[in-house]
């Protein structure tokens, strides 16, 4: 499976050594240099374009019959998906920095690098930028391969948008500078949308996946990073405005939501907050796991969590927990499943969905917390599967490979409706 974007913390000060005077001020050494693009070109960036094909796919989001798709730290892909056998490509929008998103009535929110920007989509084929929020998010970098070091980033130039690989001529600093890189995962309410006639409607909010970081209540949009929660007021949704933020936790990945409480999935457990006052969230308790990273789903009294390895969360746990949340200050563990690389989850009633990694999406019967893995109903193995989206009968999956639908009204007969695959895969 590809790498996603998901927290880590680099060191971008690498002293490597040194043999005269000069050699005492600066070090050379072969690395990533980093390529930046400035503030305000990013900030004249957002632009709807012709169709793009999909290369590497991140978070799904869902509204009024349209699929969105994010193109990683590129834009966003949008599908009419009126006939789920055969989605249409509508538009790409260009978002450098884009992770994640989330949508209410005609308004998608999504991150821009340090940036909050509000698009209209109301019209998917004619998208555009309304209003931005500068600076309210933390300054994020591209992801690399860990074959060499990288340079150090100086965040006056602009943003990161690609590493270089060359030969790094830089002055020593003897304070090593550690820069956190925060990706953020889109939301978790679903109400029923509105058929489509051609437009997104301007009432009710989508249905994100479980590797979401943004959400949604009432007139909020909450944003979490790797340990902060920002909050926004989104009662006029053209103009949002930074309400506050705070220390949420640490190690922080994804994000669900209830009409009460707020679940956070970190590396090292879940989180449970209160929203009772929407604006104030109240932490109510703590579930410790295994350090390892992990989306978490919830479902009546049940939690939901996947914890997997190969990744830089540094662990070989490979499992689904699912966690007794009956009494919210007192969480406990009632079953550990095995699984291979499990990423995102989704639940419908009693069937679970697992996108297992390389193993592929798992369909289970999970009626009896206690014997999941017992009651597989289907497993299609050939995909390397990331997130999902339950609709009703209807499951929306994305993989590396591409965009998958499922019909699942029959248990028996679950069928294969249409898939779009990523360039060079088909």
């Amino acid at each position: 499976m590809k790498t996603k974007i998901i927290p880590i913390l680099v060191s971008i000060s690498l002293i490597i050594g040194f043999s005269s005077c000069e050699d005492a001020l600066y070090k050379e050494y072969t690395g990533y240099k980093p390529v930046y693009m400035s503030y305000d070109d990013l900030r004249e960036s957002v632009k709807s374009t012709g169709i793009r094909e999909l290369e590497n796919p991140g978070k799904i989001y869902y509204k009024d019959k349209y699929i969105f798709i994010v193109e990683e730290l590129k834009g966003i892909h949008v599908y009419d998906n009126s006939d789920n056998s055969s989605p249409v490509a509508v538009s790409f929008v260009e978002i450098p920095g884009v992770i994640d998103i989330a949508i209410s009535g005609y308004y998608l929110y999504a991150d821009s690098y340090i940036d909050l920007v509000v698009l209209n989509v109301q019209d998917p084929e004619n998208i555009s930028e309304t209003y931005r929020l500068k600076d309210v998010l933390p300054y994020t970098v591209p992801p690399h391969d860990s074959d060499y070091p990288e340079g150090r980033v100086d965040s006056d130039e602009g943003v990161v948008v690609e590493w270089q690989l060359t030969t790094v001529k830089e002055r020593i600093h003897y304070n090593p500078v550690i820069y956190p890189i925060f990706f953020l995962d889109s939301p978790r309410f679903y109400t029923p949308n509105a058929m489509s006639s051609g437009s997104v409607s301007g009432t009710g909010i989508g249905i994100g996946g479980s590797m979401a970081r943004f959400g949604l209540k009432d007139d909020i949009l909450y944003v979490v990073n790797n340990n902060m929660m920002k909050i926004f007021d989104i009662s006029d949704p053209a103009s949002p405005v930074k309400y506050n933020d705070f220390y949420a936790g640490w190690g922080i990945e994804t994000m669900f939501m209830t009409e009460e409480n707020m679940f956070l999935g970190s590396q090292t457990g879940m989180f449970i907050y209160d929203l009772s006052i929407p604006w104030n969230p109240v932490q109510v308790s703590f579930f410790r796991h295994a350090t390892s990273c992990d989306p978490v789903i919830v479902d009546n009294n049940l939690a939901y969590i996947t914890l997997r390895s190969g990744t830089v969360c540094g662990s070989n746990v490979n499992t689904l927990d699912v966690v007794d949340i009956s009494n919210l200050s007192d969480p406990e563990l009632i079953a550990t499943y095995p699984m291979v690389n499990p990423h995102g989850l989704g639940k419908d009633g009693d069937i679970l969905f697992i996108c297992d990694g390389w193993s592929g999406l798992k369909i289970y019967d999970a009626s009896d917390p206690y014997s999941i893995t017992d009651h597989l109903i289907y497993h299609y193995p050939s995909i390397d599967a990331y997130d999902v989206i339950p609709l009703g009968d209807i499951l929306v999956m994305i993989g590396d490979d591409g965009l998958y639908q499922y019909d699942y009204s029959s248990l028996d007969n679950i069928t294969l409706l249409s898939s779009i695959k990523t360039s060079g895969d088909e």
